[in-house]
């Protein structure tokens, strides 16, 4: 019996109704990111200007880090497999495995975003003063985020991020979507230089968000009249039941996979996504090339894994085209793509089409070779971006590929670095990107899709030649006497020094990693 039938009995006998049971330690990593969210906004409205990015750093710093240990101790219980608030959100291996990696993320973005506001602005100045280049190159590496409420406003993000993988019933999900995405709305137009650009790409954001979430919230109305009941579990049950009409069952699937497919940017639902990674503040794009992502596969494999398995033969077929066409359209097109984020953008898209052959997959490997991707796509993508917010030229970041030329030579370490992950992302051999593709694509094969993993291998090979492209620009063409500098603060630093340490720990040695997916999908998500 659920909570609003439990409500309903009471009320009928005319006796009290109970009080919620909460189990604050397991939903603490969440309460600890909303309540630093909710401390940022009271240090916006109270503390002085010059005092608030010295007090909001450390705020959001220290839960996040302070929520990753918690959930830390959480995983390492002896059975980490149980229903929160009610039911309305699940606490098990596979979530908390997602939950541990949008906090280490968040942590990595968050310098990032640091190091863009503040006094960061003087150290790049001061930096780029002692290299060669124009009066206008120096004035460039003052450029990026300044605004201290980029903070709680990333701070509710996360909190939505954590909350949509672990939602256990549709209504909760719903709300977790709305509060990682409104605010990603807001922080999309921030960037100080290039504003039209910002605003623009963060109103399309906007638009198109707005629609996802009516697709998501209508496709709920549907399985909620199938089964009448927004619990997933309940809506498992009806369809191992066969009762029910299956033309609600079906719709409503369709859109809430349209909602869903949204937030990953699958094809056809991603033209969003190379306007937005191009506008966008480039720190925030690495948190949504990351953390969003991680979020959003979070949220599908719940549902698919929970509510959706015994309609495999009805959407199988449906998700085979959706990866085919996201692998082949996001490699394909971002061949021609000559701004650096747009490519980064279309990789992104390619990628999301790998990940959906572990959902395709539908087996304990596919769920725990899909997580390992994840993480280690997610450094990957963060010290990438880290690396992009580096290049700098008279116009803020030298976003034209054509900037980058000969920046081998100029800086050939940086250089180095960012070819290292364009590698990565193509798959080299002893990089991460490597061993995520081969542990999705076997899964894949023992699934019965070998035809989707030879798409993916086509893919993969079209991929590599726009990153390839890059690294021939970078190291056999000639750099332009105006050519970008290069500025790095301390904080940046540290972010690409962690997504190359990580990108090569998780491809030389796996191991430890993939042992610890397969460790979380044990037991599965709770039902």
């Amino acid at each position: 019996m659920n909570t609003g039938t439990q409500v309903s009995a009471v009320l009928a006998q005319g006796g009290d109704i109970p009080a919620p049971h909460i189990e604050y330690g397991q939903l603490a990593p969440m309460l600890l990111v909303f309540g630093a969210a909710i401390l940022g906004v009271l240090v916006e409205a109270f503390v002085g200007r010059t005092a608030r990015y010295w007090a909001q750093v450390p705020i959001a710093f220290l839960a996040l880090a302070g929520a990753f240990a918690w959930t830390i101790v959480l995983a390492w219980r002896d059975n980490p497999h149980e229903v929160a608030a009610e039911g309305a959100l699940g606490v098990d291996g596979p979530t908390l495995f997602l939950q541990g990696t949008i906090l280490v993320l968040a942590l990595v973005s968050l310098l990032l975003i640091a190091e863009r506001g503040g006094r960061a602005g003087g150290h790049f100045a001061a930096q780029a003063s002692a290299l060669p280049g124009s009066e206008a190159e120096q004035r460039t590496a003052q450029a990026g985020i300044t605004q201290t409420e980029v903070f709680p406003l990333m701070m509710f993000a996360v909190g939505g991020m954590l909350m949509f993988p672990a939602a256990n019933d549709l209504l909760t999900m719903f709300v977790a979507l709305e509060v990682l995405s409104l605010p990603l709305y807001l922080l999309c137009g921030l960037a100080r230089r290039r504003r039209l650009l910002s605003q623009e790409a963060a109103v399309k954001y906007f638009l198109l968000g707005a629609f996802s979430s009516a697709f998501f919230l209508y496709g709920t109305a549907l399985l909620y009249g199938y089964a009448g009941s927004v619990r997933l579990s309940d809506i498992s049950a009806q369809i191992s039941k066969d009762a029910g009409s299956e033309t609600l069952l079906l719709a409503g699937a369709a859109l809430l996979s349209v909602g869903l497919l949204f937030k990953l940017g699958g094809v056809p639902f991603h033209m969003w996504k190379p306007d937005v990674y191009q506008g966008a503040p480039t720190p925030i794009t690495a948190l949504m090339a990351s953390c969003t992502v991680v979020s959003a596969f979070g949220a599908i494999l719940r549902v698919y894994y929970v509510v959706f398995e015994t309609l495999e033969w009805d959407w199988r077929p449906f998700m085979w085209g959706v990866a085919i066409l996201t692998m082949a359209i996001g490699s394909i097109i971002a061949i021609t793509q000559t701004d650096i984020k747009r490519m980064l953008a279309y990789s992104s898209i390619a990628h999301a089409g790998f990940l959906l052959m572990g959902v395709i997959a539908a087996s304990p490997h596919g769920l725990s070779s899909t997580l390992f991707y994840l993480l280690a796509y997610g450094f990957t993508s963060v010290g990438a971006f880290a690396v992009v917010t580096m290049v700098r030229d008279a116009g803020g970041e030298a976003g034209h590929l054509s900037r980058w030329a000969g920046l081998g030579k100029r800086s050939p370490v940086v250089a180095g670095v960012f070819a290292f992950f364009l590698l990565a992302f193509a798959g080299i051999p002893l990089t991460s990107g490597f061993t995520g593709k081969f542990a999705v694509f076997k899964a894949a094969v023992e699934a019965g899709a070998t035809p989707l993993v030879i798409v993916a291998v086509v893919s993969s090979a079209v991929a590599a030649f726009f990153y390839v492209r890059v690294i021939v620009v970078m190291f056999f063409s000639e750099p332009d006497a105006d050519g970008p500098v290069v500025v790095a603060g301390p904080a940046t630093a540290v972010a690409v020094a962690v997504g190359v340490t990580a990108t090569v720990v998780l491809g030389v040695l796996p191991q430890p990693v993939l042992d610890l997916a397969g460790q979380a999908t044990t037991h599965m998500f709770v039902r």
